[in-house]
């Protein structure tokens, strides 16, 4: 390298201070120019390296970790274009800032389009517009590497789609992988939107049968009179409308895995052909009486307590025992707080990725907002809020207001007066009748579906039950209150 060095600032070599913001590379064949932005960047607080020209930098790059690099387009030898050709060639992770006279505008337009973050015209029109680019630069390189860190991260944190590095969890791992290669029966417990499915999916994909079919049932979901015929089968004529004969989904899923969402909610028939299908392997169709084998692993989950349920007399005690050889607890969202930055993060990459946005993090009051909430939705809560907060985000960041909670609902409770009656909330009252009705109404709905959801412990059965409505009907009512029910 040429060029005399500021009596401060020595050619090529790092200028470190106690804590530096990020490291800045400043790429001139100037001299004056190379120590002028150095010595202003250092003004700001940030560590500088200098090279005079692009072979110098790339040296440099190759060596030491840069975080933004501010590069002189026209330059001897290696100039500013092929600088930047060669570090994207090379993977080198830094933003690349182009520095150009005036008249070369259109090429410096041209080489964001080729990969460089931004360029600035000389003269500068002032310090601060230099100093703001590159701590610009230098957060989108934070963000790209916190998203790599994150995918690293996420990687080592999860058995298959199941996300967390709390003790809770790596127990849940624990078990899983312990599970995963046997022919066991598992037994998964916990509340609704805590990842059963998920759990029992990620237990047949690190199976021997991972390569058969994995056929998921939702018992609750069936009508009672169909049960046995979806599970076992039937014979044409077995019942009116049996118009042929059907394989169940038993047979379905044979040589590979069987999942039975809330098995708790069988009826006591279907409970006695499951205990046969467990002990001996054996079906038999409705309405046939010809055995047939099926090779079948049973995963079962339940959000409700079998134990209760055989002192109620609505579970069989041997069919309990058959089931829950391997019992895998999870726990809700809120017993592992710890958790939600890495799922509010997978659920951002997940949907951002999905509808094309360049959404790349969470601001830390949202991410407090997240972590305060009660989620009795659980996970699946978590993720359809990140979904509506990539749907209204309008920055590259999730702020509070684009969560679905993050601005509460007008109050729709009413003030004792001192009359006896009642005073509407101050904020409806400043509203025209129909739309303080319509905030009015939606408050209500909103809060009454959590409130119920709540105290049934995110068990969607038995909230439709208390609420006095049916499964399917709660369900949509819930939704249009913007209440997560699965």
């Amino acid at each position: 390298m040429t060029g005399n060095p500021a009596p401060a600032l020595a050619e090529s070599a790092p200028v470190r201070l106690a804590e530096p913001v990020t490291r800045v590379l400043v790429v001139d064949d100037e001299p004056t120019v190379r120590r002028s932005i150095a010595r202003m960047l250092l003004s700001r607080g940030m560590e500088v390296l200098t090279a005079e020209d692009g072979a110098a930098a790339l040296d440099l790059l190759d060596r030491e970790r840069v975080d933004v690099a501010l590069v002189d387009l026209m330059m001897p030898n290696v100039g500013g274009l092929d600088l930047l050709a060669r570090a994207k060639a090379k993977g080198n992770d830094v933003e690349i800032i182009m520095m150009t006279a005036f008249g070369d505008v259109e090429t410096a337009v041209n080489a964001v389009r080729s990969g460089a973050y931004h360029f600035l015209t000389k003269p500068f029109r002032s310090n601060d517009e230099v100093v703001v680019t590159v701590l610009k630069a230098a957060e989108r390189r934070k963000l790209v590497d916190r998203a790599h860190m994150l995918e690293q991260k996420l990687e080592q944190e999860k058995f298959g789609e199941l996300i967390g590095n709390s003790s809770t969890m790596r127990e849940v791992y624990r078990l899983a992988v312990g599970v995963a290669p046997t022919s066991s029966t598992v037994l998964i417990l916990g509340e609704s939107g805590t990842g059963k499915e998920l759990t029992a999916r990620a237990i047949h994909q690190n199976s021997p049968r991972s390569s058969r079919p994995f056929v998921a049932v939702n018992c609750s979901a069936i009508p009672v009179e169909l049960v046995e015929s979806e599970l076992f089968g039937h014979v044409r004529g077995a019942f009116t409308g049996a118009t042929a004969t059907r394989e169940g989904l038993f047979e379905a899923a044979n040589r590979g895995t069987i999942f039975l969402d809330e098995v708790g909610d069988l009826p006591a028939l279907a409970q006695v052909k499951l205990l046969r299908v467990l002990q001996e392997g054996e079906i038999k169709r409705v309405g046939s009486n010809e055995t047939r084998l099926v090779d079948v692993r049973v995963v079962a989950a339940t959000n409700v307590d079998l134990r209760q349920r055989i002192a109620d007399g609505k579970f069989r005690e041997d069919l309990f025992y058959r089931l829950n050889v391997v019992a895998i607890d999870l726990p809700p969202l809120r017993a592992r707080r710890e958790d939600i930055p890495l799922l509010a993060y997978h659920f951002l990459q997940k949907y951002a990725s999905r509808t094309g946005r360049d959404i790349k993090k969470i601001s830390p009051d949202a991410m407090r907002l997240l972590q305060t909430q009660p989620w009795p939705g659980n996970v699946r809560e978590l993720e359809n809020a990140i979904e509506h907060a990539v749907v209204f985000c309008r920055k590259d960041t999730i702020l509070p207001s684009d969560l679905p909670f993050g601005k509460k609902p007008a109050s729709v409770v009413p003030e004792t007066a001192a009359n006896g009656g009642g005073a509407l909330d101050a904020t409806l009252s400043d509203l025209p009748y129909r739309e303080a009705k319509q905030q009015a109404i939606a408050a209500f709905e909103q809060a009454y579906f959590q409130s119920v959801l709540s105290r049934s412990g995110g068990n969607v059965s038995e909230a439709a039950r208390q609420s006095g409505l049916d499964r399917s009907n709660f369900r949509r009512a819930a939704r249009r209150a913007g209440v997560n029910s699965r």
